[in-house]
């Protein structure tokens, strides 16, 4: 199991955001959260009164952040939030959303478990996760409570934390914690050795399935490759083979992938296609084009679980879907060529364990990030928005989503990505992006 972060840059070293001419001149664009909000539409929402507010968003990850408290408060301060009762520097008020966390196995520890090395990076990577989950999940849901909810895991790329994950989602469903829950974590179904093993950790999205609660997975950052420890001490090698992610692969839970997103970052009242700024992938032959299916975007048909009912009818011209299901549902902004700007603390004088390239060891400022880490928790977000609406939680939204794909409104429902693949490892056979559904971007994006 590994966080779904794919790519990051460390744009600055301070509390000041960087200027899109920093991001560009490093092959980036990168998006504030009022240049995402414009790109999909989502102020009408707002201007309807509906941001989320009374519904909480449950945010899984390991280790946590111990510092998540601060580097929300400014992120908020930099972006103009809304302040969250429990950020730093806030005094709460009736009515405000809250910032909460939960650490059901003991609070995040100062010093990390052993791992490679001295386990210090899977914790800076995590504390990456946190940051990228919980401001973005915020930026795009402003009114919604958040409640990060955290595991003592180490491991990254083994299957090892999922049981202590898995128990901690049953505990937020059935003590009525949250409506949505947001999982910006995976490993390939490979990984887990033999189905028994991997159904043995269902029980918490079949809890929240009979509890109207929402499930959403990233669907993983190699594009149609997966990736094992065997042993867990020998780090991860590539299947030869295309596979598949869980839990994104599970058909209880709602499996994200991403794109490009070839908009104006400089728009931020409407979506406008900027075909000229960087990354190349976003001009020559796909100009014109609004987004992008991501090539490192997970996605193709799983091993374990048979294509579900909701997948049997699809959109003209999909990708077929043959008797497993197929991976993702949706997509959304995940490339960090056209990623997130997240603020983070990270330890100094090169302690990160993190690296950062050419510009050394990552530490405390802002970063462009991207993944399909960055595409789960705002689909989470908005799936808060739409329970706000409904007035109650949503619960399992793939047939629902299949469903609205298959009427009249798909065009004016989704925006239908038709361009670009996902062929990210060498040697392993990959997708194209089709009309209607297919193995990168699922029916597309909101």
């Amino acid at each position: 199991m590994h966080p779904t972060v794919s790519d990051y840059v460390q744009m600055t070293t301070s509390t000041t955001p960087p200027t899109e001419a920093q991001c560009f001149s490093v092959g980036r664009r990168c998006f504030t959260p009022q240049s995402i909000r414009a790109a999909y539409n989502v102020a009408p929402l707002y201007a309807s009164g509906f941001d989320g507010h009374g519904v909480t968003i449950a945010i899984v990850d390991a280790y946590g952040s111990d510092t998540i408290a601060h580097d929300l408060h400014v992120f908020n301060q930099a972006f103009n939030l809304p302040g969250m009762c429990g950020e730093e520097g806030v005094t709460c008020a009736s009515g405000m959303p809250t910032f909460s966390q939960l650490h059901l196995q003991g609070s995040p520890a100062t010093k990390p478990q052993p791992g490679k090395g001295t386990g210090q990076e899977d914790k800076s990577a995590w504390a990456l996760e946190v940051s990228l989950d919980v401001e973005t999940a915020h930026a795009m849901a402003p009114g919604a409570n958040i409640l990060l909810v955290t595991t003592p895991t180490a491991e990254t790329l083994g299957v090892q934390g999922f049981p202590d994950m898995m128990n901690a989602e049953q505990y937020v469903v059935e003590h009525h914690l949250a409506t949505v829950i947001s999982q910006s974590f995976a490993s390939t179904e490979e990984a887990f050795g033999s189905t028994a093993s991997l159904m043995k950790l269902r029980h918490a999205f079949v809890s929240a399935a009979a509890n109207g609660v929402t499930v959403l997975g990233s669907s993983g950052d190699f594009g149609s490759a997966g990736v094992i420890k065997t042993p867990v001490s020998q780090g991860g090698h590539f299947l030869s083979n295309p596979a598949v992610w869980w839990p994104a692969s599970d058909p209880l839970v709602t499996g994200v992938g991403g794109t490009y997103l070839c908009t104006d970052p400089f728009n931020t009242t409407t979506r406008t296609v900027d075909s000229t700024d960087p990354p190349t992938t976003c001009g020559g032959t796909n100009t014109g084009q609004a987004e992008v299916a991501w090539i490192a975007a997970g996605g193709g048909f799983s091993h374990v679980f048979s294509k579900p009912a909701y997948q049997n009818t699809l959109p003209a011209g999909s990708t077929p879907i043959g008797s497993m299901r197929g991976v993702p549902d949706i997509g959304l902004q995940a490339s960090s060529r056209t990623g997130a700007l997240v603020y983070i603390s990270l330890p100094n004088a090169g302690q990160s364990g993190l690296s950062c390239g050419s510009s050394g060891p990552c530490s405390t400022g802002w970063y462009d990030i991207g993944g399909t880490s960055l595409s789960c928790p705002q689909w989470a977000a908005l799936v808060a928005i739409a329970d706000q609406m409904k007035g109650h939680g949503l619960g399992l939204i793939n047939p629902a989503l299949y469903s609205i794909a298959n009427s009249g409104n798909y065009s004016s429902d989704f925006f239908d990505v038709t361009v670009g693949n996902n062929r990210d490892v060498s040697g392993v056979a990959g997708y194209d992006a089709s009309t209607g559904w297919d193995p990168i971007t699922g029916l597309g994006t909101p």
